[in-house]
């Protein structure tokens, strides 16, 4: 399933990812005027409307001694996707150790358990309120569509510029966050961590 996904985001087959994300684009552009019943519905029925008329033709054409008789969609029916005890079992473990790791993680952040990661929260929090004025959250699911189908096929085809603007924004971020943390303690300069030197007595 995961390598599924992988093919449709990096685009190996063009025509499938291509159907793919025009699919899921205009259902969430059809979601700003229509509500989520509506869409769901007259999608619904219009995928029904294609099968039971492709249904019928293959219907026609092995009457009509035209056709071996074959369901359009054997492949489809006869794909298993039912799971074992056991796979349930460990699915259902995963989730929730997945969700009691997201509860203590956000307990930490809201009730200041390291101060500075609570700080960046806040930090996060204060700009998504101002986001959130500029834009809803379909138009940012439709942007985050987009970068999904986009960004890591621009990634594997510019892997080493990308790579060298990452690093100088990284080491911006790591020197803002080496003063905050310097700042918190205190100010100062930071401590020498060199192992094997020794400072000098008195100092």
């Amino acid at each position: 399933m995961a390598s599924k996904v992988m093919d449709l985001i990096y685009w190996k087959d063009t025509e499938r990812t291509g159907m793919v994300l025009t699919g899921l684009v205009v259902l969430l552009l059809c979601l700003f005027q229509l509500n989520v019943i509506t869409v769901v519905s007259t999608a619904s029925l219009a995928i029904m409307c294609v099968t039971i008329s492709v249904r019928i033709y293959y219907k026609i054409l092995y009457i009509l001694n035209w056709g071996d008789g074959v369901h359009p969609f054997k492949s489809y029916l006869d794909k298993d996707i039912s799971l074992s005890g056991e796979q349930t079992d460990l699915h259902m473990q995963k989730l929730i150790v997945t969700t009691l790791s997201a509860v203590d993680s956000l307990k930490r952040l809201f009730f200041v358990g390291n101060l500075f990661e609570s700080l960046k929260l806040l930090f996060l929090l204060y700009l998504i309120t101002y986001l959130g004025d500029l834009c809803n959250g379909l138009t940012l699911l439709i942007i985050g569509v987009i970068a999904l189908f986009s960004l890591p096929l621009f990634y594997r085809q510019r892997q080493e510029q990308v790579d060298r603007v990452i690093a100088k924004i990284q080491a911006q971020i790591d020197n803002v966050k080496d003063f905050l943390q310097r700042l918190a303690h205190g100010g100062g300069p930071p401590p020498d961590t060199t192992p094997g030197v020794a400072k000098p007595k008195g100092q």
